[in-house]
């Protein structure tokens, strides 16, 4: 696993990924922090995949984006098998809030390990590895944040979470701002009103995500995150759920 600081991860990005992310991220110019990323999660998620290049889910066909800024589209069709194991992981989860998150981590690891052999991510490195930009199976957090939004929207379609709901995805820096560019897939929790970034993007496939109340996540970097204390499931004074499977 290759965990890169910040600075090294957002140093790869070509014209095309960097006009996708300016395009995210220019609300962030004119407003700052909690209030800027609410504007953004407030809309529609379809309007992340119009804006994003990505295909949004058609009946049980999933398209991983792959390739850095959803570069390569790979339909995946769920399979009854699939459908059954994941609702029976978000089915964990009925009991409350927290522990439907952490039943999303678990889905969420369950889906990069089903698409991995399929579209050839199976190895992806965490983090932006800037030497593998436009290689199949190789995942930005552009494609990350849409993957596992698309996973999330065909969960919730089907009434699979009962105290989320699934939002567009966040941003956060914008280079003036003295951070670089990211974003991270987004759901609310509908019993309290708090949004929380599901982000996959930072450890390698198949890892926990790393599940953050946004306002936090808006000031943290990896490097906060690798050496955070907050390990425990739910916990809300870290406000951080890490859940391996």
């Amino acid at each position: 696993m290759v965990v890169q600081s910040d600075s090294q991860k957002h140093m790869y990005f070509s014209n095309k990924k960097l006009k996708k992310i300016s395009q995210v991220l220019v609300i962030g110019v004119a407003a700052t922090g909690q209030t800027a990323c609410m504007s953004q999660i407030n809309k529609k998620p379809d309007t992340w995949y119009a804006r994003m290049g990505g295909i949004e889910n058609r009946g049980d066909t999933l398209y991983i984006c792959h390739g850095f800024g959803c570069e390569y589209r790979t339909a995946v069709p769920f399979s009854q098998n699939d459908k059954h194991r994941l609702q029976a992981i978000l089915k964990r989860g009925r009991l409350s809030p927290e522990s439907e998150r952490s039943a999303i981590s678990r889905a969420v690891q369950w889906q990069e390990r089903r698409v991995g052999p399929v579209v050839g991510s199976s190895n992806d490195i965490g983090g932006l590895d800037m030497g593998h930009g436009n290689v199949k199976g190789q995942m930005d957090c552009i494609d990350e944040a849409t993957n596992t939004t698309s996973l999330l929207m065909y969960a919730s379609s089907r009434g699979w979470l009962k105290y989320h709901r699934v939002a567009r995805p966040a941003s956060r820096g914008y280079f003036l701002d003295g951070k670089y560019p990211h974003v991270s897939a987004v759901v609310v929790d509908t019993t309290t009103g708090i949004a929380w970034v599901v982000d996959s993007w930072r450890l390698s496939n198949g890892k926990a995500p790393d599940i953050l109340h946004m306002s936090r996540w808006l000031t943290m970097n990896s490097a906060d995150l690798e050496n955070s204390s907050c390990k425990l499931v739910g916990d809300e004074n870290c406000a951080m759920t890490r859940v391996e499977q």
